[in-house]
């Protein structure tokens, strides 16, 4: 299943040569993801009530065309990497301009992370279902787990 977002962009994400800020759009991606554990009965209250939270380990961005001042995007989330055990995660982001040019890239490497212990974690299976039901990218990869 293909993931897709539409956001009105806000006045505030754009610097003064009238194009979108570059932070304003791993902003964007940040809430995509959001809204799509969201859609999938995972809240940031489920996620809590689970003492689970993603972290970050890296996020690299690369721009292809400005998006220029009150342009709505669209976000669509692809599934780049995941782990076995669903512990680590690679989420693509491809933001599109309103007329379909894809106008950034994302890419972010995550884990699990279990609030109360501060370790990485297995997420609940039906994080691993959600990620799994998730169209691939091209590039998709299996991330093996360290090995201790």
């Amino acid at each position: 299943m293909s993931y897709k977002i539409i956001f009105k962009t806000r006045w505030a994400d754009f610097d003064p040569n009238n194009h979108m800020r570059h932070s304003a759009f791993n902003d964007y991606a940040a809430e995509a993801r959001v809204r799509f554990f969201a859609d999938h009965k995972f809240s940031i209250s489920e996620f809590n009530k689970q003492n689970i939270g993603p972290i970050l380990f890296s996020e690299n961005t690369n721009f292809y065309r400005e998006i220029n001042l009150s342009e709505d995007i669209t976000i669509e989330i692809l599934l780049k990497g995941l782990s076995e055990n669903g512990e680590r995660f690679k989420v693509q982001h491809k933001i599109f301009k309103e007329n379909g040019v894809l106008a950034a890239q994302i890419e972010i490497y995550a884990a699990w992370l279990d609030l109360k212990k501060r370790k990485l974690t297995v997420p609940p299976s039906q994080i691993i279902t959600t990620f799994n039901s998730l169209e691939k990218s091209k590039d998709f990869e299996s991330i093996p787990l360290n090995k201790k």
